[in-house]
């Protein structure tokens, strides 16, 4: 199953472990599949100076669902 919009899953997004409930699900160009994930608690990034509160991440990347 590819589509997990509404799921409540676990990635690692650029080297931090999230966690959050999958608001959309696509089939990228070439075929892999990627999930935007509302965050249950927001990030910090060191290239942005505001908190991040969703984050878009490939399947292959999704930890836990």
């Amino acid at each position: 199953m590819w589509d997990k919009q509404g799921m409540q899953v676990k990635a690692c997004y650029h080297g931090k472990y999230v966690s959050g409930v999958v608001t959309s699900s696509r089939v990228k160009y070439g075929g892999t599949v990627q999930h935007t994930i509302s965050l249950n608690a927001p990030i910090m990034l060191r290239w942005r100076s505001e908190p991040v509160h969703t984050v878009l991440v490939d399947d292959d990347n999704v930890v836990l669902s």
